[in-house]
This record gives C-alpha cells, structure tokens and sequence, in this order.
C-alpha cells in the first residue's frame, strides 16, 4: 500500500506536467513534442524543484542554528567573502549589498554586535565611516556551514563537461530571465511558476534575529 507521504509526492511531481495541468494548451504550447521529450522535460524541472526545496531546507536550518533572518545570514556571508578578499566593509556596503535603507542597515549591525557575530571599528582611512569586521568564531560557523554546501556544488559542478557546464549555464540563465507569475498552484504544490516557454524539439535540452548573549 502506498503511504499518503508518497501519493502527495507523485501528486506534486504531475503538477509539472503540463498535460495535467494544461491539458487545452491554453498556457503551455507543447504539441511538437512527443510525450517522451515532454517526460524528460518533467523530470528535469522535478530536479530543479527537489534541488530547491534541498537549498531552503538548509538554508532554514543554517539560520534556525545560528538564530538569524535572512538578511542577516546575507550580510554574514558577505563579510565572510570580503574577509577572504582582503577586504574592508562599510556600513554603506551592507547597504548596497543587501537593497535596504541605512536605518535598516544600522539595526541589523546593531543586533549581529549584541549577539557577538561582528565588530564595529573607526576606519582606518575614512574618519566619516565605520569597518565591520566578523568575528572568528562567526566567521567558522558560517565557512562551515555555508562553505561546506558550496563545496558540494562546486565538486557537482566540477563533474561536468565543460559543454554539459555551457548547456546548464544557459538553461538556468533562461530561466532566470523568466518573470515568475506565482499564483494558488504554486503556493499549495511547490510548482516551477507557469507559462513554461515550449522547447523545439531540436533544441537542447524573516523574522527578526534572537537577541541576547550567544550561549
């Protein structure tokens, strides 16, 4: 007997099927493709939705570890990345970065300091201008966590053809040009966002951060 865990799994999988979900063509345009290729194409995006949910699911758990919304995991991998680049950071910089107002800006330095994950220093050369810096044992959490996941995908990546890496480089650069049009379906199943453009068949395939002293 099938379990409700697997049959809600299968359900969502036929969500991206355009035959289920489109069967008229009124949104997705796929009558030159034979069911075969359209079946690939089905298998690719369930790829691409089980990689999603795999990043969130991490992603969650790296800030639930460390008690921090996202804008603040942002602005620690930043300074995680300008630290390896010799780099000094700025206020205005985490402004820039993240796309948030400076008053934004100074309340979220203002609880990463409270909970011991940056320093706040003069500049050495701008007496206008603060530099934050992280602290050492944020900077290892966070190569460790978030370090250790991009290893996984650099040596995914690093598998690859250099004409396989062209063709995924492409493919998500188009999709990634997309305008996504969310709507009730995406919401209950997870789905890749509709219309899906037709292929050829030529073509190749945040709540605020817990304050407080870190135990």
């Amino acid at each position: 007997m099938v379990d409700e865990r697997t049959q809600s799994r299968r359900v969502g999988d036929a969500m991206l099927d355009p035959r289920v979900i489109d069967p008229g063509q009124e949104v997705v345009d796929y009558a030159a493709l034979s069911d075969d290729e359209i079946a690939e194409i089905v298998l690719l995006l369930t790829a691409i939705r089980t990689w999603r949910e795999h990043e969130q699911r991490l992603m969650l758990e790296s800030r639930d570890h460390m008690q921090l919304n996202e804008s603040d995991m942002k602005a620690l991998r930043f300074l995680v990345a300008a630290k390896g680049q010799g780099r000094l950071v700025t206020p205005g910089m985490i402004t820039e970065h993240l796309g948030i107002s400076s008053a934004a800006t100074t309340k979220l330095l203002d609880r990463l300091e409270y909970a011991g994950h940056i320093a706040r220093a003069p500049h050495p050369s701008d007496r206008r201008a603060l530099a934050i810096t992280i602290t050492q044992s944020t900077h290892e959490q966070v190569r460790d966590t978030v370090g250790r996941t991009h290893a996984r995908r650099f040596a995914a990546a690093a598998r690859l053809t250099s004409a396989e890496r062209d063709v995924v480089t492409r493919f998500l650069g188009d999709l990634s040009g997309i305008e996504p049009e969310p709507g009730p379906a995406d919401a209950l199943t997870g789905a890749i966002p509709l219309p899906i453009p037709a292929v050829p068949p030529t073509a190749s395939p945040d709540s605020p951060a817990t304050g407080g002293p870190r135990p």
